[in-house]
This record gives structure tokens, sequence and C-alpha cells, in this order.
């Protein structure tokens, strides 16, 4: 397992971890990074109707480590054994959070990041029916505008983040808006 100081440290110096293929642990820091500027989130017209019919429902930390196995059912993944240890110890501690979408008592998608003063470090997210993790997303969005938060860093920046808004930025620019981020003392969870 990773120790909490030792991750918690690296997203402060702007790197992250990933397994690779061979188990090995590898730290990354892109430049560019990929950023999702909270006040330019946008919501396309039909994930915007279908937010406003409620069709699922968002929890908070509910299943966090199903979240993070769930994010790893994939052909290509950085998501080992190791690294689902280290992050639910974060999120035991308070650091890491999920958000989940329900849909009739059942998780149907989610993602799942780590958040430090005003920045939040999104690593994945999954979907097992059409849409979920888009509304995990918006939902994320709302959780952070409404908490003071500055950063949502996407670590890459995906053709998928790219119709919600997402951006990539310089790695400096990026270091810049991440000091003003720590510097913050927003609050995930709710108190």
């Amino acid at each position: 397992m990773i120790a909490p100081e030792i991750l918690l440290q690296g997203y402060r110096l702007g790197v992250f971890p990933m397994a690779m293929e061979d188990g090995a642990i590898e730290w990354f820091s892109p430049d560019p990074r990929g950023v999702l500027p909270l006040d330019g989130f946008h919501a396309p017209h039909a994930l915007a109707r279908l937010l406003t019919k409620q069709r699922f429902e968002i929890r908070i930390n509910v299943s966090f480590t199903e979240v993070m196995r769930r994010c790893a059912r994939r052909d290509e993944t950085w998501i080992n054994e190791e690294i689902i240890a280290s992050y639910t110890r974060l999120h035991q501690l308070g650091y890491a959070h999920s958000v989940e979408t329900w849909r009739d008592g059942k998780l149907v998608g989610g993602l799942y990041g780590v958040a430090l003063g005003g920045a939040f470090f999104g690593e994945s997210m999954f979907h097992e029916v059409t849409d979920a993790s888009k509304v995990a997303l918006a939902g994320l969005v709302d959780r952070l505008r409404a908490r003071q938060f500055i950063l949502l860093d996407t670590q890459w920046l995906t053709p998928h983040l790219a119709r919600f808004g997402g951006t990539e930025i310089s790695r400096r620019h990026y270091m810049h808006l991440l000091g003003r981020a720590l510097a913050l003392s927003s609050t995930f969870d709710d108190q």
C-alpha cells in the first residue's frame, strides 16, 4: 500500500500514481494537464433534461471501494489492488471520496477522487447504465461549486471530458492554480 502521507504529498506536488501492466507504481505529472473549470462546466442539453427528470439518485461516499473496483473493470486499467487499498485508506482518513449514481437501489455509475484544500483530483469514473457517470460528474461539479472549490483536476483531457468544458493547461499554470487551491480550507464532506 502507498502510505497516505506519500499520496497526499504527491497531489500537493502535482503528481499522481498509476499502476503499470507489471504491477509497478509510477508517478505522473502531465504537461499539458487536463482540468474542468468549475465555472465553465457545460451540461449538454440531453444531460440537462435528464438531470431535471431525476431518474438517478446521487449518493456520496456510500460505496467508495466498490466504485473503485467497478472503475477498474476495463480492458486496460491503472487501478490494481495496491491502488485500491491505498485510496480506500485515504477514504477512511477523509481525503478520498466517491460520487455515486444509484437507480432502483443499485449502484449504476460513479466516480472517485481526492479532495485537498479547494482542489478535487478526479481519478476515474464508470457507468453500467447510460448517462450514469455523466450524472455523477454533474453532481460532483455542483458539490464542488457549493463548497467553494476552485480546481477540478482531470489529469488528462479526454474527448468525453471536453464535451463538458474540459480543457488543457500548461503544467506551470496548473501548479499556480494548485497552489491557490491548496491554500483554501474547503470541505468535501457534509459538516
